[in-house]
């Protein structure tokens, strides 16, 4: 564990948190594959893919902390949507990883490649007026909202990616939020998702800890910053950024799986 490593795992878990903290995602779409092949690109560790879900869903826990607590001002955070979605994926992703610990390392990529594709096929669907709503006024069906969450909390526990990268575009897409609420609230809802995911990893003893608190730093340090960044930035080009990401990582990760 020299230097090198050392400052390697800090970059990526500050640019993966920076965008975690614009975006309102986890970062572990970033993270994930970054932490993958990055370090031995520079003949540093290899970690298998247990040990970077599970290193994803510790460092997720903190990352989404800074970015809801830089959020929590100016009606961004949908306290009953938070409610309904954060229960649900809360619940999923406990089981999901949990049970990740009889899969094979095949098996979880294949299902993160999954969730990957189906988030930026989403993600290209046009999503007109929705930023026209006002904050006070948004609606949503809540049973669809916690059946949805669920299922991304399984598939998310699976990966310890806590699912944001698929709750964006659900709420975008199929829910009607509204871009902002959307980032600040599933910021929200993924850092719930992350206590699932955290306990069944750290249950099954698939977290390497020096790297995990390596990330963390860079995780309290760089999602705030993050978070006032994606307040200025304009919601079309969130939406944009946020899907040239996933599309990326989605080929990236097919392309090794096949």
């Amino acid at each position: 564990m020299d230097f090198g490593f050392i400052i390697t795992i800090f970059l990526i878990g500050f640019v993966g948190s920076y965008i975690s903290g614009m975006l309102g995602i986890g970062g572990s779409i970033i993270k994930y594959p970054m932490l993958l092949y990055i370090p031995p690109l520079f003949g540093l560790a290899t970690f298998t893919a247990h040990e970077v879900a599970g290193i994803s869903a510790v460092q997720v826990l903190f990352a989404t902390i800074g970015g809801v607590w830089a959020y929590r001002k100016g009606g961004y955070l949908n306290k009953s949507l938070i409610g309904y979605m954060g229960i649900s994926i809360l619940i999923g992703s406990f089981v999901g990883g949990y049970g990740s610990k009889l899969m094979s390392e095949e098996g979880i990529n294949l299902i993160y490649g999954i969730l990957a594709i189906i988030a930026a096929v989403m993600m290209f669907i046009p999503k007109k007026g929705i930023d026209d709503i006002p904050f006070d006024q948004v609606k949503f069906n809540k049973w669809l909202a916690a059946g949805l969450a669920l299922i991304v909390g399984v598939g998310a526990g699976i990966v310890g990616a806590a699912g944001a990268f698929l709750l964006v575009p659900i709420m975008l897409v199929v829910l009607k939020i509204p871009t902002r609420m959307t980032i600040a609230s599933s910021l929200a809802i993924t850092f719930i998702s992350s206590i699932g995911a955290t306990i069944g990893k750290v249950s099954t003893g698939q977290v390497e800890y020096f790297p995990a608190a390596i990330m963390i730093v860079a995780s309290i340090i760089a999602s705030p910053l993050g978070a006032i960044a994606g307040k200025k930035v304009n919601t079309k080009a969130l939406q944009i950024i946020l899907a040239v990401l996933i599309a990326g990582t989605a080929i990236k990760i097919w392309l090794d799986i096949l």
